[in-house]
């Protein structure tokens, strides 16, 4: 297998034990083979039968290289906007003055149920190229914006249609106990029975890598998201939560005990819960956007979650309801400015902390063995890229070993 060279760079490979700040490496090189990385340090230190394998080498010419980003937490597949509802809340209105109104969720729901899979696939696909364009080589997205069987799948396969037509990885995660939709209202535990009927439905169909929930005082209990973990585990599939957004509701402490990846949102997460998160190895994942949007002020917290040492991923949350973004630059400066992230543990949050965050052990940091994404930016020191606002000094991205 021939082996590409890329040189003329400095690396912020983002390993943790490297024992230097961003695990940095200057004037350094990265053979690829195929799409993995062979080797990656510094220049003069490359080995010369590498050198002498070398097929082809790129000179990036000075670029800053880090990781390919990792967006790890949206609802990227939907259909229509909520711009109406921007200005109810500016105008006042809370996010769950809506939600009971029977705006928030339920207007997306119908919405999405009402476009074709053609017709989602087009309003969402912009959106994902916004996100490549700004260095993501892997996304999740979630499904709950169909709430009923063959929606959920509508959903799930425009998401997986992605990975096949476009130079990212699509990572999948069931959402279907998001909301309750309006034939269900008032039947809470009868919509339930109807997303655990679903699961195994969308799982035989290979459109499910994980599962969430959203608990919350708006969405389902405890008891009623635990009936869909043990469902999600019963099928040998890892779950995650949105846990502690608007209320200490335990959902963390939950998620914690059937081993969750991740918890997400958590602005109001307590040290019981975070706690629980520390042991069970659970990421927090922290969305700034739509802490952002959505106008809050009670920040995660994020000193605690240093003390227990609690990995922290940071993503743009991509919906239409609370956080309308589609780019995680400005996250990585938001994390910074409104939760008082450092510009290297925000990168950390974008890079390894969210290949954590989706349970993927070969990428999120540029190492030997590794998937060979990675980015080439025109800055020349990693904090640049939570500096500045609405600037994008992304030059390429080398997908499984391939410019893209």
């Amino acid at each position: 297998m021939s082996v590409q060279l890329w040189t003329g760079c400095s690396v912020a490979t983002m390993q943790a034990a490297a024992g230097t700040p961003y695990g940095w490496v200057e004037d350094a090189a990265i053979a690829v083979e195929g799409d993995r990385i062979a080797w990656i340090g510094p220049r003069d230190q490359m080995p010369g039968l590498l050198r002498k394998g070398c097929e082809q080498e790129h000179d990036c010419r000075g670029a800053l290289v880090t990781p390919g980003l990792i967006d790890c937490h949206t609802h990227l597949v939907y259909g229509g906007d909520r711009a109406h509802e921007f200005e109810l809340r500016l105008g006042g209105a809370s996010y769950e003055d809506i939600s009971r109104a029977g705006g928030g969720i339920a207007s997306t729901v119908k919405a999405t149920r009402a476009a074709s899979e053609a017709e989602l696939a087009a309003q969402s696909l912009p959106r994902l190229r916004a996100l490549m364009g700004e260095g993501v080589t892997t996304i999740e997205i979630k499904s709950g914006y169909g709430l009923a069987l063959d929606h959920e799948a509508k959903a799930l396969r425009v998401a997986r249609s992605f990975a096949r037509e476009q130079a990212v990885d699509v990572r999948t995660t069931f959402l279907g106990a998001h909301a309750l939709p309006p034939e269900y209202a008032g039947r809470a535990d009868e919509y339930i029975d109807d997303v655990l009927r679903m699961l195994p439905a969308l799982h035989q169909q290979g459109l499910v890598d994980a599962v969430d929930a959203f608990c919350e005082r708006i969405a389902f209990s405890t008891a009623q998201t635990e009936r869909v973990f043990k469902a999600a585990k019963a099928l040998g599939l890892p779950v995650k939560l949105h846990a502690e957004q608007l209320s200490d509701s335990g959902g963390a402490r939950l998620a914690a005990r059937y081993g969750a990846l991740s918890c997400d949102h958590l602005e109001w997460l307590g040290e019981e819960g975070a706690a629980a998160m520390a042991r069970a190895g659970s990421v927090a994942v922290l969305l700034p956007g739509a802490f952002y949007f959505l106008r809050d002020t009670r920040v995660p917290p994020i000193d605690l979650l240093r003390k227990l040492g609690v990995p922290m991923a940071v993503s743009t949350d991509c919906n239409p309801g609370s956080s309308p973004c589609t780019s995680p630059l400005l996250m990585l400066n938001m994390a910074c400015t409104l939760f008082r992230l450092t510009p290297e543990e925000a990168l950390a949050g974008v890079t390894r902390h969210a290949a954590q965050a989706l349970g993927l052990k070969d990428r999120g940091v540029l190492a030997k063995g590794m998937r060979a994404d990675f980015v080439l930016w025109d800055v020349r020191e990693p904090a640049q890229l939570a500096y500045a606002m609405g600037f994008n000094p992304h030059r390429q991205t080398v997908f499984g070993g391939r410019p893209r």
